[in-house]
C-alpha cells in the first residue's frame, strides 16, 4: 500500500480536517489544528507531506520519528499539531486495513466505556447553574467550569468571592455524587492561584486545570505542595520531554491534546510516562469529531485514564446537536455519562465527506479573543 495524496478542509467552527488517500482505496482522516492558527498548521502539513508521498502508510512509527526529528527545528505547537493530524490519519488507515479499531492495535481495550464531562456555559452564576442542570439532565456525571473571565494579577476580595461563589453554586446543584472541575486557563498568576485554591478546597473539585501558564511550570511543585486539590495541566505541552518536569512536579492529571501533542503515537507515550509518576490522564479535546474519536481510542487502551473532555452539544455546528460532519453521530451516544467502546475499524467513525466539502466552501477564519485590562494592558485569554 502507498500514500497517493492528501486534502485539507478548513471547516467551521474552527477546525482543520485532513484526508489521506492510498492506492488501495483506503482513506484515513486526521485533525491537525492549532486553534486560531489553522492556515499556518495547514502549511506545515503540506511541507511534511513532501516526505510522505508514495510512502507505505502502515509504517506509522517510522514516519512519526522522521517527521518529528528529521528537521533541525523540532516541536512546538504548529509542527507537533501538523504531525498529530497526520499520525491520526495513518492510524485510521492501519485500523481500516486490518479491520479493527485503533485501540486493538494498542494492546486491546482495558475498559468497556469512557467517562466524559461537559462544559458549563455562561458568564453569571444563574447561567452556570442552568447549564449545570442541563448537563445533568442529559446524564453527565461531571462538568467543568471556567467562569472567571478576565482576572487581574492580584484581584480584589470581591472578585475572589465571586469566583468561589460560582463554584459553590455549581457544587450545590450537582450534589456530592457528581464531580466538577475548574479551569483557570492560565489566567491566574502564581500568587492569585495560591490565594484562590484554599478557598475552593471545601468544595472538593475533581481537579483545577492550568493554574498557571505553561511557561511558569516550574512553579507547579510549590502549588501542588500548597493544596489538597488535584492539579491538572498539559494542553499546551507537546511532547514527552515537555511533560517530563511537569510530571515530576507532583501534578495529579496530565492533559495532552491528541491534535497538538504528536497524535495517538506520542500521547500514548505521554500516558505511559504519566503512569510511572502515578499521574492520571484526561485528554484535552474541545475540538471536532476526528480529534474526539482519536482521544477515545487512546482512552480505551491506557490504564491510567481518568475522564475525557468533549464538545458534544456545545452548538459548534448548526446542523448537528453533536459534533457534525459524521455520517452517523450515534457512535458518540453516551449512557449515564459514559460512551461505550467504539467497535468500528480505525478511528471508529465515518466522515460525511460531502458535508465536509460543502462546509469547506466557506472556510472559517477563527481567531481567539484578545482581552485587555481596564488600564489598556494585555490580559490573558
Amino acid at each position: 500500500m502507498k500514500i497517493t495524496g492528501f486534502e485539507l478542509f478548513l471547516v467551521p467552527p474552527r477546525w482543520l480536517f485532513l484526508k489521506v488517500t492510498t492506492d488501495e482505496g483506503i482513506t484515513g482522516w486526521g485533525e491537525p489544528i492549532v486553534e486560531g492558527r489553522a492556515e499556518t498548521t495547514a502549511a506545515a502539513v503540506r511541507e511534511l507531506f513532501e516526505y510522505l508521498e508514495g510512502a507505505d502508510p502502515l509504517r506509522i512509527e517510522h514516519h512519526w520519528q522522521t517527521l518529528a526529528k528529521a528537521g533541525f527545528y523540532r516541536g512546538g505547537p504548529v509542527l507537533s499539531s501538523a504531525l498529530a493530524g497526520i499520525d491520526q490519519a495513518l492510524w485510521d488507515i492501519k485500523g481500516k486495513a486490518l479491520g479493527v479499531p485503533i485501540h486493538e492495535l494498542l494492546g486491546g481495550p482495558v475498559r468497556d466505556k469512557v467517562r466524559i464531562y461537559g462544559w458549563l456555559r455562561g458568564d453569571s452564576t444563574a447561567e452556570l447553574v442552568d447549564s449545570a442542570q442541563a448537563q445533568i439532565g442529559v446524564g453527565l456525571t461531571a462538568v467543568k467550569m471556567n467562569p472567571w473571565g478576565l482576572v487581574s494579577g492580584l484581584d480584589t476580595r470581591q472578585r475572589i468571592k465571586e469566583i468561589v461563589g460560582r463554584a459553590e453554586a455549581v457544587r450545590e446543584v450537582i450534589g456530592d455524587e457528581r464531580d466538577f472541575a475548574t479551569d483557570f486557563h492560565g489566567r491566574f498568576t502564581t500568587a492569585m492561584t495560591r490565594r484562590v485554591l484554599p478557598l475552593l478546597e471545601p468544595l472538593h473539585p475533581m481537579f483545577v486545570e492550568e493554574p498557571v501558564l505553561p511557561e511558569y511550570s516550574s512553579h507547579l511543585a510549590s502549588i501542588v505542595a500548597g493544596t489538597s486539590i488535584p492539579i491538572a495541566t498539559g494542553e499546551r505541552l507537546f511532547s514527552r520531554t515537555d511533560f517530563d518536569p511537569v510530571l515530576r512536579s507532583g501534578i495529579a492529571v496530565a492533559q495532552p491534546d491528541l491534535s497538538h501533542a504528536g497524535g495517538i503515537s506520542e500521547c500514548r507515550r505521554i500516558a505511559a510516562a504519566a503512569e510511572t509518576h502515578d499521574v492520571l490522564v484526561a485528554p484535552h479535546c474541545p475540538l471536532g469529531p476526528i480529534a474526539f474519536a482519536a482521544s477515545l481510542q487512546l482512552d480505551f487502551a491506557i490504564p491510567n485514564f481518568l475522564i475525557q473532555e468533549q464538545s458534544l452539544g456545545l452548538g459548534y455546528h448548526p446542523d448537528s446537536e453533536k459534533l457534525g460532519y459524521l455520517a452517523d453521530d450515534s457512535v458518540f451516544d453516551s449512557v449515564d455519562g459514559f460512551i461505550p467502546r467504539l467497535t468500528g475499524p480505525g478511528l471508529g467513525i465515518e466522515i460525511d465527506e460531502q458535508a465536509v466539502r460543502r462546509a469547506a466552501e466557506q472556510p472559517h477564519r477563527w481567531r481567539n479573543p484578545v482581552w485587555y485590562h481596564p488600564d489598556g494592558s494585555l490580559g490573558s485569554w
